[in-house]
């Protein structure tokens, strides 16, 4: 009867362990298998480290590209690189069990690389304000951290809901986003500011390219002609360099923002912050 007992315990074991397999599915259709969740985790991207804070497994986070800044805690693990170049070096000495990335953001060749050295490779993809609440279910499952995760999309999705559709005026005011200088970049149609922007009354005059964040000319700029510039905290002042193209609706109206771009350019919880004063920003306007 022992005996029995422990061949039973034992298979309850094996079955418990199968059961708690993982079986995950990223963002590029691949599928990765946990029997454990991850312990040892890199983030490659500023808005995964957040995102895997905020899921509650900050404490497994071993190391975070150049540009990772928040929350605090994040100043303090070591740097393996940025979007440009990854330490691989440095990578494999901190033994991760899971590296999140950021499929482009992160160079294809890069994230072919890490595959190769044989470590387990999230590979994650956004575009819209709602794929934040997707993203910590995503990452919430595959540190181990699903309710919490959940949680946290559910909290996000009640605050983006809360944001309501301004309906504005007809039609809606002409919107230059600017990303940066020189190159002079804006964001594309299928780039989350777009959607903010929409969700603001407003448009984004380069809606229709497909890029998420394409480099433009000036004048396909002063062609598409904006009523307001706005532009994130992060990027040049951008006044002194339109100013001599008096023509354009923006430098007639001297209408000319900018925002948090913390906030605003990182798909993590805090982007609900940042489309609220973007639309505060923007509402002078759209009346």
């Amino acid at each position: 009867m022992i005996r029995r007992g422990f061949l039973c315990l034992g298979l309850l074991v094996v079955v418990s362990a199968q059961a708690a397999t993982l079986h995950l599915r990223d963002d590029a259709g691949q599928t990765l298998e946990f029997s454990l969740p991850p312990q040892r985790i890199i983030s490659l991207a500023p808005h995964l480290t957040e995102l895997l804070f905020a899921v509650g497994a900050g404490a497994k986070v071993v190391g975070v590209d150049g540009a990772s800044d928040y929350p605090k805690a994040v100043q303090a693990l070591p740097r393996v690189g940025d979007f440009s170049r990854i330490n691989f070096e440095r990578i494999l000495a901190l033994k991760p069990d899971l590296v999140v990335v950021w499929v482009g953001g992160n160079r294809a060749a890069d994230i072919h690389r890490l595959k190769q050295m044989g470590i387990p490779v999230l590979q994650t993809e956004a575009t819209r304000l709602d794929d934040v609440a997707r993203l910590l279910r995503l990452i919430g499952q595959a540190s181990g951290h699903a309710k919490d995760g959940d949680r946290a999309a559910r909290d996000f999705s009640a605050q983006l809901a809360a944001l309501r559709v301004r309906p504005g005026r007809t039609p809606p005011v002409r919107v230059f986003y600017q990303v940066w200088d020189r190159p002079l970049m804006t964001v594309g149609g299928t780039h989350w500011i777009s959607d903010a922007l929409a969700r603001c009354g407003a448009r984004n005059v380069f809606a229709d390219l497909h890029a998420l964040s394409p480099v433009v000319s000036r004048e396909a700029v002063l062609q598409r002609a904006p009523e307001l510039i706005v532009s994130g905290s992060d990027a040049p002042d951008m006044r002194r360099a339109w100013q001599q193209f008096a023509s354009l609706p923006a430098v007639k109206n001297q209408a000319f923002v900018r925002v948090d771009a913390d906030r605003l350019h990182r798909l993590t919880p805090r982007l609900i912050d940042g489309v609220a004063e973007l639309c505060a920003a923007v509402e002078p306007y759209v009346r």
